[in-house]
């Protein structure tokens, strides 16, 4: 969980320092990102996403997020604490109004803590490869809302793959645009 936090803060440096050197031309955001594992759960975590005019006009969108069900389904119970980092890139289309549509993937690396030594039979991180769609609205003040499903293609068979790796899954996001 350490390394994936330290991965998360450096791209968060990263992105800034991007974001410093020409502001008008760039679109940096960055919040809350939550996520539902169909029949499974929630985790929850922060987001980045940017966009530079130079490349494609701000229709392709790079993004960042770190989540956990540590801050979701897992937070006071005994559920499994499990996180993931992800990154990826979207497509927006309608890039130039209020309501977008991104459509996009994720690459990313997961990782399970079953907190008992008599799981360590069972596979416990995987890399994470997905594709994801939605709507986008940017509102008149600096705020973003983003509604998404995805689908996971590494799902987890409880053998190779965490089992808790689900396909399906939604994403709401809430963004402020810097």
């Amino acid at each position: 969980m350490k390394k994936v936090i330290l991965l998360g803060l450096i791209t968060f440096i990263f992105i800034s320092g991007i974001k410093s050197q020409d502001s008008d031309n760039q679109d940096l955001r960055i919040g809350l990102m939550l996520q539902k594992t169909e029949a499974l759960y929630w985790e929850n975590g922060i987001a980045v996403n940017y966009a530079n005019s130079s490349v494609f006009d701000k229709q392709l969108h790079f993004k960042a997020a770190i989540l956990s069900s540590s801050l979701g389904s897992a937070l006071g119970t005994n559920a499994i604490n499990q996180h993931s980092i992800s990154l990826g890139a979207d497509w927006h289309f309608l890039h130039n109004k209020k309501l977008q549509i991104p459509v996009g993937f994720n690459l990313g690396y997961f990782i399970a803590d079953y907190e008992n030594t008599i799981f360590d039979v069972l596979p416990s991180s995987s890399a994470l490869f997905s594709l994801e769609a939605g709507l986008s609205y940017s509102f008149d003040f600096p705020v973003t809302l983003s509604l998404s499903a995805g689908y996971n293609f590494r799902n987890g068979d409880g053998a190779e793959i965490p089992g808790t790796i689900f396909p399906v899954f939604y994403r709401i996001g809430i963004f402020y645009n810097l």
